[in-house]
């Protein structure tokens, strides 16, 4: 038990590069496939954490291996799209950069105040993959932005903007924590309650 975090966290980093081979070799005919290994990607995503902490792995290396693999498994499902779908990328680019600068700044300044890169697995940031497993179904699936892609967009900035505040309010460096709000009362000696379904 105390392997399958790592295992699904190993099968999520292997189905980003599947899904980038597919996207950019099998094109067309691959679109249910990558949507499927999707579904996939974010389940594993889900379940490691879980696991993690209910077997007792749950460890910074752990959770900073998690991170980084997310980032990837995500950045091949953007990728993907664009082989598949060039137009419409192209069409959103600007809103495409915003999130890259957004995402970039949230490592400068973690890296600039702690030495690493920033590992808080925070509420809105799961509530961004959420929405951008909808905004790729869409992409990808119907070869359509639209609503999707703009819930995507805007909880991207506002999560994005949350774990900003998260590194700039805590004391030191620390994974897991759900919000700017608690890394507020961290900040002022108040520890919360972590719980195996969360973090």
């Amino acid at each position: 038990m105390k392997n399958i975090p790592y295992l699904l966290i190993l099968s999520r980093f292997i189905t980003a590069f599947v899904i980038l081979y597919l996207g950019y070799y099998v094109g067309e005919a691959a679109r249910k496939y990558i949507l499927i290994l999707m579904y996939f990607g974010l389940f594993t995503d889900i379940f490691d954490g879980i696991i993690a902490r209910k077997t007792g792995v749950s460890s910074e290396k752990l959770r900073r291996m998690d991170s980084q693999t997310d980032l990837v498994f995500w950045l091949s499902l953007g990728f993907a799209t664009y082989f598949l779908n060039p137009d419409l990328i192209i069409n959103e680019w600007k809103s495409i950069l915003m999130i890259f600068i957004m995402e970039a700044l949230c490592y400068i300044v973690s890296i600039w105040k702690f030495g690493k890169e920033t590992c808080t697995h925070a509420f809105l940031a799961k509530m961004w993959s959420l929405s951008l497993l909808l905004a790729f179904t869409y992409l990808i699936g119907f070869q359509e932005a639209g609503w999707t892609f703009n819930l995507a967009v805007m909880l991207g900035l506002v999560s994005h903007i949350d774990v900003i505040l998260i590194i700039v309010f805590l004391p030191q460096w620390q994974y897991d924590v759900p919000s700017c709000y608690h890394a507020l009362k961290i900040r002022n000696g108040k520890q919360r309650k972590k719980t195996i379904f969360f973090n």
